[in-house]
């Protein structure tokens, strides 16, 4: 296999100058073929597109290159969907910030208090012992509220292998899995239902999947399409902007072919092929690809166009200013992490935005190498798309990729 150019393979858009598009094509020669074989940007400034575009392969191995309509695994930024759903939700006063989760999905509280444990580790999955101070801990699950899940502070833990739980292993997308999405999503959520704490509702982050999964389901319960996350998602967010290159399943469904998706790493152990055109998260496979943390496919103008509509003020989901407002301030912070209400901000130091985005910047990450960055200051949207994951999920690079790229475009439109 050659090493990609980085010379873009489409370029729809381009009103860079020519000093930052020299210096973007050098991040992207340190980082094609190294740190990921694909990558796809869109960037909207003042509400206007200023660059989209494409470099290296849809697939290295047969060289075939990759284009601006490729679908991306968005990994968590799928997150950022679910929520905004829920926001429209709770400005339709369906629920408050402040509602049980056990009001809208008893079935979580059925077990009484629940205990703590150490959780799971995500890569190895071992279970991690439990703090010896938190060994006596008992916590009630209706402490938890919606509030709490929009912004990791549940006490829930981070992962576990719910996958295991959901049922076997799913056939490739292109062939049909004997055990239906419902099904899986049953069981799944019988399994989320019982797991330990790792810790108390305490205002402590803990980013936590299991947290969205819960989280997605009980939007489903208030949009009235009981554990059915896709419908809802379709008709609160992305019908909302016409968005017809984002969805979930995009293969399974019949939407789109393997060769449109854009494939991410080899799972050597559970699913024993190559993860493409179907979720690379493990859990959101297992639940049949459709889940509140991760599962959703979409081009970078189409993550592009959404933060868009965030920045515009989130109307166009329904959402009312005073909580649109809500989710782009700190409500909890831990370590440096400090969210809103679903969205990840600006840290001090480190931010995967860079240092020039302005400290109001809000947005999110996904495992596989996605991201969306929105800087309210320069009226500034970045979705910055890869499958990192492809050479296998310990290859370093992408966070210095992201910083760079981000502080080449905030200063490019800086003048």
């Amino acid at each position: 296999m050659s090493e990609p150019a980085s010379q873009p393979n489409e370029m729809r858009t381009n009103s860079l100058s020519s000093s930052t598009n020299a210096a973007l094509n050098a991040v992207l020669a340190e980082h094609l073929g190294e740190t990921f074989p694909a990558v796809a940007l869109a960037v909207y400034h003042r509400g206007s597109v200023i660059v989209e575009s494409a470099w290296g392969y849809l697939d290295p191995i047969t060289e075939i290159p990759l284009t601006s309509d490729a679908l991306f695994d968005m990994a968590s930024v799928t997150k950022l969907f679910t929520t905004t759903a829920m926001l429209s939700l709770l400005s339709e006063r369906k629920a408050d910030l402040q509602t049980p989760l056990v009001e809208i999905v008893p079935e979580f509280g059925a077990i009484s208090p629940r205990g703590i444990d150490g959780g799971q580790d995500p890569h190895s999955k071992k279970h991690l012992p439990t703090p010896r101070e938190l060994a006596d801990v008992q916590v009630d699950p209706a402490q938890v509220t919606l509030f709490h899940l929009l912004t990791h502070t549940s006490g829930l833990p981070p992962w576990r292998d719910v996958f295991n739980a959901a049922g076997l292993a799913p056939m490739p997308p292109n062939v049909p899995d004997p055990i239906d999405q419902p099904t899986r999503w049953q069981h799944g959520l019988e399994a989320m239902c019982q797991y330990q704490f790792v810790g108390e509702p305490d205002g402590v982050v803990r980013y936590s999947d299991i947290g969205l999964m819960l989280l997605g389901e009980a939007a489903t319960r208030l949009h009235g399409t009981l554990s059915q996350l896709e419908p809802m998602i379709q008709e609160r967010v992305l019908d909302k902007l016409g968005l017809s290159d984002a969805m979930f399943n995009p293969v399974r469904s019949g939407r789109a072919t393997q060769m449109q998706t854009v494939p991410t790493e080899i799972d050597a152990t559970w699913r024993k092929r190559r993860a493409w055109g179907e979720v690379h998260d493990e859990n959101a496979c297992g639940l049949g690809g459709i889940a509140g943390h991760a599962g959703l496919f979409a081009t970078a103008s189409a993550i592009a166009e959404f933060g868009q509509a965030w920045l515009d003020g989130a109307g166009a989901f329904g959402i009312t200013p005073e909580l649109a407002q809500q989710s782009k301030q700190q409500q909890a912070s831990t370590d440096g992490n400090p969210r809103g209400l679903g969205f990840l901000l600006k840290s001090k130091e480190g931010s995967s935005a860079g240092d020039v985005f302005s400290d109001s910047s809000y947005g999110h990450t996904g495992f596989t190498g996605t991201s969306m960055w929105i800087d309210p200051e320069r009226e500034l949207v970045v979705a910055l798309l890869t499958n990192r994951v492809y050479p296998g999920r310990e290859k370093p690079g992408i966070h210095a990729f992201r910083r760079a790229m981000h502080d080449l475009l905030a200063r490019e439109v800086d003048g």
